[in-house]
């Protein structure tokens, strides 16, 4: 009997202890099984995003002029006028912007973009390649009013192709490869082989603060020749040049054109210098055209000057995606001072485009986020040129003086 008890005993306390050790709830069974993974949250769908964009810019001018009286009409112009959409989806984003200028339809800027990050994107369709300073500057926020004429001869304006940029803090380079821009206009049927090249800019920019800003640059091109309505020049020439500082009158400036043409290098060196609320910024040109055996290779350059101050309003800024000075806040006062020479007169190539040098001083008033007023006085001169007669012998151009006064009113949203 006692070993009856003893063993009912002992398997009573052997069953006390497995009920403390093992667990008797489903919290406590739960915690001794390994975690189940966790679900991932699965991201938000971006939202499309799609803004309106436009702009109006209106003109009145005053001419004085040596030569070409009859084209020199003072008056009053509304010289660009644009209606455009831009599109943002995450990480995509699209603009569409049309011109309507003195009732033309033109196409202006249509691409899609892809930001890989906050550093670097690449850009695909018919916009302008950067090239210097000038060209990551929309045309409506030229501090001078009209741009330099050397940026007018030696640069592309529109093009299709495509554009990789990147920057991060010192560094900045873009690398684009591109078909001409008549490729957007005309099929290929049309126009024949297209011209196409590559191009590239480069920055160091080791101040980028508000009130200490310095940077050096180059950008180099490459480009086989151009589409031209004249069959005998079709893809087999190149054609430079720029109008005299107005939109109100269209006056070419400058014109060379240069046949028997195999490919164009051309390269520019920039500065950009900025203490508070004083900048001073330059560029120089160089273009080469290689010619046909028996021809003389043609050579031009240019260069422009600007200073810049803000008599009112706050120091510079950086621009980090254009690699340029900002435009200033809302509410400043600007002044600017420029020169520009442009040299498109070869004489051993037997090419005489024009030598021109202009003089400028503009105001600035930064009425708000939208709109800006200017005014702008400016001479400009050209010699040493020459009409191009094919097959025939050129035809001096007298020298031409303009001297100028301008304001605008322009509105940008």
């Amino acid at each position: 009997m006692k070993k009856i008890h003893f063993i009912a005993l002992s398997l009573m306390a052997v069953g006390y202890t497995y009920a403390q050790e093992v667990p008797t709830t489903v919290t406590e069974t739960a915690e001794l099984l390994p975690d189940a993974p966790a679900q991932e949250v699965p991201k938000p769908e971006p939202k499309i995003e799609v803004k309106p964009a436009g702009r109006i810019l209106i003109d009145a001018g005053y001419f004085n002029a040596n030569e070409q009286k009859d084209k020199f009409v003072s008056g009053v112009a509304i010289p660009d006028v644009r209606m455009g959409l831009g599109v943002r989806y995450g990480e995509w984003k699209a603009k569409i912007d049309i011109g309507f200028a003195y009732g033309k339809i033109s196409p202006k800027d249509i691409f899609i973009e892809y930001n890989f990050s906050k550093h670097t994107l690449l850009r695909g369709g018919y916009f302008v390649h950067q090239f210097g300073m000038q060209s990551a500057t929309s045309s409506s926020f030229k501090i001078s009013m009209e741009e330099p004429q050397s940026n007018e001869a030696f640069f592309n304006s529109r093009l299709m192709g495509l554009m990789l940029l990147h920057q991060k803090d010192d560094f900045m380079g873009t690398l684009s490869l591109f078909a001409e821009g008549e490729s957007m206009k005309q099929s290929s049927d049309a126009t024949g082989d297209q011209g196409v090249g590559m191009m590239s800019r480069l920055l160091y920019r080791p101040q980028r603060g508000e009130d200490k800003i310095f940077h050096v640059g180059l950008s180099g091109a490459f480009e086989t020749p151009r589409y031209n309505s004249n069959a005998a020049l079709n893809h087999s020439s190149y054609i430079l040049k720029t109008p005299f500082p107005t939109r109100i009158a269209k006056v070419t400036a400058q014109q060379a054109t240069i046949d028997n043409a195999t490919f164009l290098y051309k390269f520019s060196p920039e500065l950009l210098f900025a203490r508070g609320r004083l900048g001073v910024e330059a560029q120089y040109y160089y273009v080469n055209v290689n010619r046909k055996s028996g021809f003389e290779n043609f050579k031009a350059s240019g260069a422009y000057g600007m200073f810049r101050a803000i008599v009112k309003g706050n120091p510079y800024e950086y621009n980090e995606i254009d690699g340029g000075i900002a435009t200033p806040k809302p509410g400043a006062l600007e002044l600017v001072a420029g020169y520009n020479y442009t040299d498109l007169s070869d004489p051993k190539a037997g090419i005489l485009g024009g030598r021109l040098n202009d003089y400028s001083l503009t105001f600035n008033y930064y009425i708000n986020k939208y709109m800006i007023w200017r005014v702008r006085a400016s001479y400009t001169g050209v010699t040493y040129r020459q009409e191009y007669v094919p097959n025939g012998t050129n035809r001096d151009i007298p020298n031409t003086n303009l001297g100028l006064i301008e304001t605008r009113l322009q509105i940008k949203f």
